[in-house]
């Protein structure tokens, strides 16, 4: 992912995210995330719980950076790849004694 070509001015399909491709559009499609807007003001963590309980599946944990990083880029931060997220997530799910 290149950032410097994520244009905020024409996002109007969630692939014109940051991270997102037709798999990961079609999960946010599939939790009610129609449109990049509806990406502002949500908890990542909570997305993934709702993706893994509907599918019933347990998705890769890299899931939750994908979804960090649009959650943060609609919420006005920068256009970063996912796995810059990756830390955080780690820290964020660590035993309590661990972080």
């Amino acid at each position: 992912m290149n950032p410097a070509k994520v244009r905020r001015d024409r996002l109007e399909r969630l692939e014109d995210l940051p991270n997102i491709g037709p798999a990961m559009a079609r999960d946010l499609l599939s939790l009610g995330i129609r449109q990049p807007t509806d990406l502002a003001g949500q908890d990542a963590y909570v997305l993934y719980e709702q993706l893994c309980r509907q599918t019933g599946l347990r998705h890769d944990p890299c899931v939750i950076d994908v979804f960090l990083s649009v959650v943060r880029f609609m919420d006005g931060g920068p256009a970063l790849p996912w796995w810059d997220y990756t830390a955080e997530r780690k820290r964020a799910l660590a035993p309590s004694g661990q972080r």
